[in-house]
């Protein structure tokens, strides 16, 4: 995996890749399930629909019940006791995965610059990460919101190289879905990915990556080897 010689930044995803988010969603979601007169819906669904924005999200949710017209009509609402509800709990059921405080730790000893790009929007992103003691990692965060388009187009990452001063393939991605390889692949950046968050339900195996690790540790142990033989 010689695309990893050069790395010297990291982008990494947030919702499935350091956090899971989902507990937190199920609790924001159902609340706006009620006050709109629909009944609770499970985890497991919500973990089909994670990954591509609030506004995706929300509409994919609505569209369990309603059709489109009827969605539409009551999105704006329904956005916005969305975004109360979650702001009111925002990270008070969610847990970190596995060596991601280890792996974050890893990646700074070896140099590496670090970055957060999520679609979560950046309201919900910045007390998050302070709450989950990660915020002191990262240089630069951006949220769903902070630019003009959001993963899987690749202007995040693009931005990100660009505030680091780096080429593309100095900078890896690391996430757990389709969303984070293809804006990755588009952007130029090699992408490593992670098999136990969201991914929209598909199997992370049957994504273009350029290697599947197992925790963040891992993917710092990874990257440190190909310093090392390089």
């Amino acid at each position: 995996m010689s695309v990893l010689a050069g790395v010297r930044a990291a982008i990494i995803d947030l919702d499935g890749t350091m956090l899971d988010t989902i507990p937190d969603f199920h609790v924001a979601i159902n609340a706006m399930r009620d006050e709109l007169g629909l009944a609770p819906i499970t985890q497991r669904q919500i973990a089909l629909m994670v990954g591509k924005g609030s506004e995706n999200l929300i509409r994919s949710v609505l569209s369990l019940d309603w059709d489109a017209e009827r969605v539409e009509a009551a999105f704006a609402a329904a956005m916005q006791s969305y975004q109360r509800n979650y702001l009111a709990i925002n990270g008070h059921h969610s847990t970190l995965f596995p060596d991601v405080i280890a792996g974050l730790e890893a990646l700074k000893a070896q140099g590496l610059r670090l970055a957060c790009v999520t679609n979560k929007p950046i309201a919900f992103t910045t007390p998050l990460l302070q709450l989950k003691g990660l915020a002191p990692f990262f240089e630069v965060v951006y949220g769903g919101d902070s630019l003009p388009r959001k993963k899987p187009d690749p202007l995040p990452l693009q931005t990100v190289c660009a505030d680091f001063g780096l080429r593309p393939a100095q900078v890896v991605a690391i996430g757990d879905s389709s969303n984070d390889a293809q804006a990755a692949r588009a952007a130029g950046c090699p992408v490593l990915t992670v098999p136990y968050g969201y991914n929209h339900g598909e199997s992370i195996h049957d994504t273009d990556s350029d290697g599947i690790v197992g925790t963040l540790l891992e993917a710092a142990s990874l990257i440190r080897s190909h310093h090392t033989n390089s």
